[in-house]
């Protein structure tokens, strides 16, 4: 099994992960039906999912009762780091710079968004001459 840190979700997994890291420790059952909220699939396509994501170390399960337990065993940070990190490298080279340039003109950005990005980046910047 793959280590969490090398682990990179597909759409349908981060589809999941999301409605736990939401939900906190749910059954196949409360996960299927946010996902059928959003999009048609079935319940056995979920499970299915599920219990790979569990071999695969995304997902752990609780099967001490009848009713499975399902939580997520990579955090919503950390899959994001992942995620990004794997991004920077491919789509940008590496470069932060264009992969902000590129995520701030790809959609209107909100003041108090800009603010609390300008907020973050004299805070990493007063960290680093520290």
């Amino acid at each position: 099994m793959a280590s969490k840190g090398t682990l990179r979700p597909t759409a349908g997994e981060l589809e999941i992960l999301r409605v736990l890291w939401k939900l906190g420790p749910s059954t196949v059952r409360d996960v299927h039906e946010r996902i059928r909220t959003r999009r048609r699939t079935a319940y056995t396509t979920t499970l299915k999912m599920m219990q790979l994501m569990a071999e695969k170390g995304l997902l752990s399960r609780d099967d001490s009762s009848r009713t499975h337990v399902y939580s997520a065993a990579l955090g919503e940070k950390k899959a994001q780091q992942g995620l990004v990190r794997d991004l920077l490298e491919r789509a940008f080279g590496g470069s932060a710079e264009k992969l902000v340039v590129r995520a701030l003109s790809a959609k209107k950005v909100s003041a108090d968004e800009l603010a609390r990005i300008r907020a973050l980046l004299d805070e990493m910047e007063r960290s680093r001459n520290r």
